[in-house]
């Protein structure tokens, strides 16, 4: 789709004139006339119906709303889009709605809980060690050596399959993150793919209960949920939602970090000095440049959002990215200010369905920025560079060549 600039999105009533059809997308531009279209729509549209009869919601406010209100807006985007003819596994949490959602999370949430997340942080800190010692001397891309096999390996542990597979996961990622829902060949091609990591994780999973081996794979194998146990493709599709979704955040968050540091160089000299910045730094870019541009719900009966009515089984893309940005919450909310007093940031969600992951991801990128600095006098992004970005609902570079100098 070509790049459209803000001046496009016009009027969605019948007569209005020539309109946008479908948001801008993160790349080639890095965002640049996203983000300006998101700003006018908070302004302008907060609730915007698009070419294909979708909902887009803007505004803070009403996208918390919504996730809190999951009795009007459904994560079974699957099941109710399709007529109940599809239903989505059981271990696909991000499309569970309650009662279901609950009693899946409180046992997946075992592997999650704050003690055993902090009691990874020496093996973390020494795999990030060893990553950074195999970069190349003075120059090497972020995502390749650190950002992405990061948390990679640290989620393949954790599940009990083999880190050496970790470029294989890579693989996968790379291919369902580029998906276009809109063209069927990439669509048969993510389909493919979800089948290939479904045959790849089911040897797992039966040698898991022929003997259990204390990891997150064993856990889910040997769980009850409502006194049955969970099918190898409710299994499955939990440990494909961690294996892709959840390196993904992180792999963005580093990246992300960066950039954001890179563009400051005082406030770069700042978190060098005093490592105690480093959560702050985390919080706020994960509030200007989320992981994920938006989230989807649907609806469940007739509703109301900002004044527009919405007809049931809609499906509501809430913008997280503008979210973000909303000047009603954050003051100088395009600025990269880590002192704000005000962090209600939205890239985790909100509500039930708040990210399980979300202290790991947390943890490995205050170790991964931690490392930088220790390992690095200076270090900056290559502005030779011109650098390539996610397409589609991934806010983050796909790769962050650096140049750097030894401390």
């Amino acid at each position: 789709m070509a790049q459209q600039g803000t001046s496009d999105v016009l009027d969605s009533t019948p007569g209005a004139g020539r309109r946008l059809e479908r948001p801008p997308t993160v790349e080639p531009d890095g965002g640049v006339a996203l983000l300006a279209w998101a700003a006018r729509m908070r302004e302008d549209r907060p609730v915007w119906r698009d070419g294909s009869g979708h909902v887009h919601v803007f505004r803070h406010a009403d996208v918390q709303r919504i996730l809190a209100d999951t009795a009007t807006f459904s994560s079974d985007t699957v099941g109710r889009l399709s007529g109940g003819e599809k239903q989505a596994p059981r271990g696909t949490l991000l499309l569970l709605d309650p009662p279901l959602h609950g009693k899946m999370r409180r046992l997946v949430s075992r592997a999650f809980t704050p003690g055993l997340i902090t009691g990874l942080e020496p093996w973390i800190t020494e795999l990030t060690g060893q990553l950074l010692d195999a970069a190349p001397e003075n120059a090497f891309d972020l995502v390749d050596v650190l950002a992405n096999p990061l948390p990679v390996t640290v989620i393949a542990r954790m599940l009990g399959v083999p880190t050496e597979d970790r470029d294989r996961f890579q693989g996968w990622a790379d291919q369902l993150l580029s998906t276009d829902p809109d063209d069927p060949e990439s669509v048969r091609r993510m389909e493919e793919t979800a089948v290939a990591i479904s045959s790849y994780l089911q040897g797992f999973i039966e040698a898991r209960r022929e003997e259990p081996s204390g990891d997150l794979l064993s856990t889910l194998v040997g769980a009850e949920l409502d006194g049955e146990r969970l099918e190898d493709e409710d299994i499955a599709s939990f440990a494909t939602l961690l294996l892709l979704a959840g390196h993904i955040t992180t792999s963005v968050l580093v990246g992300n970090a960066l950039l954001c540091l890179d563009r400051d160089p005082e406030l770069l000299e700042r978190v060098r000095a005093d490592r105690s910045l480093i959560p702050a730094v985390i919080e706020e870019t994960l509030r200007l440049r989320p992981p994920f541009t938006r989230i989807e719900r649907v609806t469940t009966t007739a509703a109301t959002v900002a004044g527009t009515d919405v007809g049931p089984d809609t499906l509501v893309h809430l913008w997280l990215l503008s979210a973000n940005r909303d000047e009603r919450v954050f003051e100088d909310a395009d600025a990269f200010r880590p002192d704000r007093a005000n962090a209600r940031q939205a890239a985790f969600g909100h509500g039930i369905h708040y990210c399980i992951g979300a202290p790991l991801a947390r943890l490995e990128g205050r170790i991964a920025l931690d490392a930088l600095l220790d390992r690095y006098a200076r270090i900056g992004v290559d502005p030779a560079v011109r650098l390539s970005w996610h397409g589609t609902n991934v806010f983050g570079a796909r790769h962050l060549p650096l140049r750097v100098h030894h401390a």
